[in-house]
C-alpha cells in the first residue's frame, strides 16, 4: 500500500523546515565517530581510571582496545514499582555482553521520579524538569567517552523521554532501550476511577479509597492503564529502539530477561566492532519522529508527549509543532482502547495482538514510514511480531492475522474511530491540544461562564464547598513550565467527572497538563504561550463565556475584541512556588525554559555554523512580563 498522501506531506514540510538543523546535527554525529574503539581516544591514565575496579578478564578486554564496551544507564530504584525490576537487569546485561564477545559497564544512573506519587503536591513541580535532568544525567554518565554502544533503563513517565534526549546528544552511539514490563492486572480501571468518584463525593473514607488503590498497584512493574509511562513504550517500538515485541512482558519471567539479554547481544551487533553500526542519532530521523506521532494517534496515548515528541525531535535537529499532530492526527485511525480510553489494561492489549499488530496494520494500510533504520536493522516490517521461548531460545513469531479481542484492538480497517483523536484548539487564547478519543461526542462543544483559578488547591476548595455545582470552564491558570514546573492536574479529574454525571456541561482550560490520564471530560491543556510568557489567558476574567470547540478546533473568549486588547495579563504571587521541596534548586529551568509547544525545553536545536540562519534554535526567550513579587489579582467565585 503506499505511503498516505498526508503523512507523505507532513514529512516532506518536517524535512524541510528541518534541513539546515537536521544537516548540523549530522555533521556533529559525524565528527564524533572515532575509528576503533571509543576508548582508544583516551591516555594510559584515563583508561587506567575507567577499568581499576574491573574483573580481570574484562579490564584485560579493556586494555585491549579492540572489542566494545557498553554503558548501562539506568533509572533503578527500588522505592518505584515500575524501576524495581531493574535491580537485576545489569548482572544479565554484562553476562550476555560477555558472551558476545564485549564488555557491560555500568556508566551512570538517572533520577527516576513517580507522577502517581507526587500528584497534587509540591513534588510534582519538579517532574517536567526532571526530564532535562535525566538527559544532563545521561550526558554525564556517557561523558568518559568510554564507550561504544548504550543500554537504556528506563520506562515511566519523563525517564524515557529524558534518557531518549540525552541519547542523542551522543547521537554517534548506538543506543537500544529495555524496558521493564507492566505489572500484572489487579483491579479493574473502570472500578478504580468510580471508587476516586466516590471518594471526592465523600461517600467513601481515605481507608477505603487506600485499600482501592493498592489493589490497583500491587506489584513490581508499571500502572496497566495507558498513561505516559506504557505510551513511552509504544513509542520505543514503533520508532525502532526496543528488541521487537517486547514492550509489555511483564517483569520478573524468563521471557523478560531473555528479551533484556538479547538486547544487549544487540547492542555488541550494532556497535562500531559489530556487524551492523547503527548510531542512534541516524535512526531517530524525521520519518521516525512521524512514525513515533502515528504511534500516539493509533493508540490515544500520553497528551505528555505533544511536548516530549517535540523535545526528542529537537535534540535530533528536527523542528515539529502541533500542526503536525493535528494534521496527522486527521488520518491516522483508532485502533485501541485501552484506559481511559476503554476498560482494557495494557496487558488486554498485548494478549490482544500488542504492538506488532498495530504496526502491521498501519503499515499495511500505508500509514507508517516502513524504510527507516531500526535497532533491528530491517526496517519497521521487522518489527511486526511477538517474542517467544522456545525451551530456552528466544524466537520471534508474526502477529495473528486476525485481533484477539476486538473490543480492545482492531484492524486498520475497522477502527473504533476514523481519527486519531487529537485536536489542535486555536482562539484568542493562544493554542493548545485537547484528546478527545475519551471524550462522548455531546461533550465536545462546551460554552459557558468562566471560573478562574490560579492553583489546583483553589479549585478543590471551590468544589469542595460546592461552589461548583453549575455549568462553567474552569481556567486553570499559571501552571505552565515559567511558572511552576508545569504539574500535571490530573487530581482535578474526579471532581469534574462527578459535576459532569451529575448535568453540568463543565471543560478544563489550562496552561498546564493533564497527563497520559486525560479522560472523559473535555480538556483544552499545554495553552501556549503560558501567561508568565505573556500568554493571553491572564486575560481571563471570571463570567466570560468561554467556547471550547472540539470539532470546530476553536478555543475562544467571547470578550469584544477591543476591551480583549485593553486588558492587562493578571498577575500572581508565585513566592510559593519557589522555595520548598527542592524546587529553588530547579529555578534555573523555570527562567530558561520554552513554551510547551517548542518541548517546554531547556536546550534548543542544534547551533549552526552560519549565523545568518533563522533563529528558532533556543528556548523562547521573551521577557517574563512578572516577578515573583508580583501580587495576585483577586477574584470572587
Amino acid at each position: 500500500m503506499p505511503l498516505h498522501p498526508v503523512i507523505a506531506a507532513v514529512t516532506g514540510r518536517i524535512v524541510e523546515r528541518s534541513r539546515l538543523y537536521r544537516a548540523a546535527y549530522l555533521n556533529r554525529l559525524a565528527d564524533s565517530i572515532h575509528q576503533g574503539t571509543q576508548r582508544s581516544a583516551l591516555s594510559c591514565t584515563n583508561l587506567a581510571h575507567g577499568f581499576a575496579a574491573f574483573p580481570a578478564n574484562d579490564k584485560l578486554i579493556l586494555k585491549q582496545q579492540k572489542q566494545p564496551s557498553v554503558a548501562i544507564v539506568s533509572s533503578y530504584n527500588d522505592m518505584l514499582s515500575a524501576h524495581q525490576p531493574y535491580e537485576h537487569f545489569p548482572r544479565i546485561i554484562k553476562n550476555a555482553v560477555r558472551e558476545a564477545g564485549g564488555v557491560a559497564q555500568f556508566a551512570g544512573g538517572v533520577p527516576a521520579m513517580c507522577d502517581g506519587i507526587t500528584q497534587g503536591q509540591p513534588g510534582m513541580e519538579l517532574s517536567l524538569f526532571s526530564r532535562d535532568t535525566i538527559a544532563m544525567s545521561t550526558a554525564v554518565a556517557l561523558s568518559h567517552n568510554m564507550f561504544d554502544a548504550a543500554v537504556y533503563l528506563g520506562i515511566c513517565d519523563k525517564i524515557v523521554p529524558g534518557l531518549l534526549i540525552g541519547a542523542l546528544h551522543f547521537g554517534h552511539l548506538p543506543a537500544i532501550f529495555i524496558p521493564g514490563g507492566p505489572m500484572t492486572s489487579g483491579m479493574s480501571n473502570s472500578e478504580k476511577s468510580r471508587i476516586r468518584q466516590l471518594y471526592a463525593q465523600g461517600k467513601i473514607d481515605r481507608e477505603g479509597l487506600l485499600e482501592a488503590e493498592s489493589k490497583s498497584y500491587h506489584d513490581a512493574g508499571t500502572c496497566t492503564f495507558y498513561g505516559t509511562a506504557n505510551s513511552n513504550q509504544m513509542l520505543m517500538e514503533v520508532m525502532g529502539l526496543h528488541l521487537p515485541g517486547s514492550a509489555f512482558i511483564t517483569p520478573n519471567t524468563p521471557l523478560r530477561d531473555a528479551l533484556t539479554a538479547q538486547a544487549a547481544k544487540r547492542a555488541v551487533a550494532i556497535s562500531g566492532q559489530g556487524d551492523a553500526f547503527t548510531p542512534v542519532g541516524q535512526v531517530v530521523d524525521e520519518k521516525t519522529i512521524v512514525n513515533g506521532i502515528i504511534a500516539l494517534l493509533t493508540t490515544g496515548g500520553s497528551t505528555n508527549h505533544t511536548i516530549h515528541l517535540i523535545a526528542i525531535a529537537r535534540a535530533a535537529g528536527i523542528v515539529i509543532d502541533w500542526d503536525d499532530f493535528h494534521q496527522l492526527s486527521a488520518v491516522i485511525p483508532l485502533l485501541t482502547r485501552i484506559y481511559p480510553n476503554g476498560e482494557a489494561d495494557v496487558n488486554h492489549f498485548h494478549a490482544a495482538g500488542g504492538t506488532g499488530f498495530v504496526i502491521r496494520e498501519l503499515l499495511d494500510a500505508g500509514l507508517l514510514h516502513e524504510d527507516v533504520t531500526t535497532v533491528m536493522g530491517k526496517g519497521l516490517r521487522a518489527h511486526c511480531c511477538e517474542p517467544f521461548l522456545d525451551g530456552d531460545k528466544l524466537v520471534w513469531k508474526n502477529v495473528p492475522t486476525v485481533t484477539g479481542d476486538e473490543k480492545v484492538l482492531r484492524p486498520a480497517a475497522e477502527p473504533f474511530a476514523p481519527d486519531g483523536g487529537l485536536r489542535l484548539l486555536t482562539g484568542n487564547l493562544g493554542r493548545a491540544v485537547i484528546k478527545i478519543s475519551a471524550v462522548k461526542p455531546q461533550y465536545h462543544r462546551v460554552e459557558a461562564p468562566a471560573i478562574v483559578f490560579t492553583s489546583q488547591e483553589e479549585f478543590m476548595h471551590a468544589y469542595q464547598d460546592g461552589k461548583l455545582e453549575r455549568d462553567f470552564v474552569a481556567v486553570v491558570r499559571f501552571q505552565g513550565p515559567k511558572a511552576n514546573g508545569m504539574p500535571e492536574l490530573h487530581a482535578l479529574t474526579p471532581a469534574l467527572g462527578n459535576l459532569q454525571d451529575a448535568g453540568f456541561h463543565v471543560a478544563l482550560v489550562t496552561d498546564g497538563r493533564m497527563s497520559g490520564a486525560s479522560g472523559k471530560v473535555p480538556a483544552a491543556i499545554h495553552v501556549s504561550p503560558e501567561v508568565l510568557a505573556g500568554g493571553p489567558l491572564g486575560r481571563v476574567r471570571n463570567g466570560d463565556m468561554i467556547r471550547l470547540d472540539a470539532e470546530a478546533g476553536t478555543l475562544q473568549a467571547l470578550v469584544a475584541e477591543a476591551e480583549w486588547e485593553r486588558r492587562p495579563l493578571a498577575r500572581v504571587d508565585r513566592s510559593s512556588n519557589v522555595i520548598g521541596m527542592g524546587r529553588e534548586l530547579f529555578a534555573m529551568f523555570r527562567s530558561s525554559v520554552s513554551i510547551a509547544e517548542e518541548g517546554a525545553a531547556s536546550f534548543g536545536l542544534p547551533h549552526l555554523a552560519t549565523p545568518s540562519s533563522p533563529e528558532i534554535n533556543q528556548p523562547n526567550d521573551a521577557a517574563e512580563p512578572f516577578s515573583d513579587e508580583d501580587t495576585h489579582v483577586q477574584q470572587s467565585i
